[in-house]
């Protein structure tokens, strides 16, 4: 069972030779596609000093937006299933087998478990239901049948953020099952400052707002209980506050 692992990156030196140390220790067959927009900050070369020892790695460079890249490194891919992390994550040792556990038992869409560590922690995300899927996994810690994402048509390029809930939302509505499995274990690098961490609570609550553009209302797939229960804290008020100033900007570009 081939797995093409599709990487985004941009500027990654710093974290770069952790995730590669990560993804070459999983069970094989794989191949690991990275995409670039065009780093400058010695990434490529990085890359391309891994590339000598491993023959499974691709280097491709491409300026454009995430959903872009992942679109990009599909379509460069040799599998039938596509595997999506970011540059700055590590990958758990048996990340790639437990995926394939998974999709031994039929699912189409296996969405694993995201660990933040270091800096600004996230708090929980704002989930969103759909026929009883929650469909804000994100993309940093997701595989797909190749043929249900072709048959979606991959991401929204158009998205700013939030392309991979898009991405899931649409998957569920085609019939796609999706699994979820807390051992496919991701550990993703958190916004490392107070300010790093708002930018990003604002870029949410935007992609809120590009999400409920394309679908229509949305509210009613939140689950009210858990959006006060998980965010009642200084940084779930925080994040929900500037996502809440993110969805008016949104709102006011339209």
């Amino acid at each position: 069972m081939l797995v093409s692992i599709i990487v985004t990156i941009k500027n990654e030196a710093d974290t770069i030779r952790k995730l590669l140390d990560s993804l070459i220790i999983q069970e094989k067959p794989f191949e690991i596609i990275i995409v670039d927009a065009n780093s400058d900050d010695g990434t490529k070369e990085i890359i391309q000093e891994y590339q000598k020892k491993y023959t499974e790695i691709k280097l491709y460079i491409k300026q454009g937006s995430r959903g872009n890249g992942r679109n990009y490194g599909v379509k460069k891919s040799e599998a039938n299933y596509v595997a999506f992390t970011d540059g700055g994550c590590i990958a758990d040792k048996n990340w790639l087998k437990e995926f394939r556990i998974e999709l031994k038992k039929g699912y189409d869409i296996v969405a694993g478990k995201t660990v933040n560590i270091g800096g600004f922690k996230e708090t929980q995300r704002v989930e969103i239901f759909i026929k009883d899927y929650d469909v804000t996994y994100p993309s940093c810690n997701i595989l797909y049948k190749k043929d249900i994402f072709e048959k979606i048509r991959g991401f929204d390029e158009t998205f700013i953020t939030a392309e991979d809930i898009d991405l899931n939302l649409r998957a569920v509505k085609s019939d796609a099952k999706l699994s979820y499995t807390d051992k496919a274990i991701i550990y993703r690098t958190s916004a490392k400052n107070l300010f790093e961490f708002l930018k990003q609570s604002f870029w949410y609550g935007y992609g809120r707002k590009q999400l409920s553009n394309k679908h229509g209302k949305l509210w009613e797939d939140y689950s009210t209980k858990n959006i006060f229960k998980t965010q009642f804290n200084f940084k779930g008020i925080l994040r929900l506050f500037f996502g809440f100033i993110g969805y008016l900007s949104c709102i006011i570009k339209i």
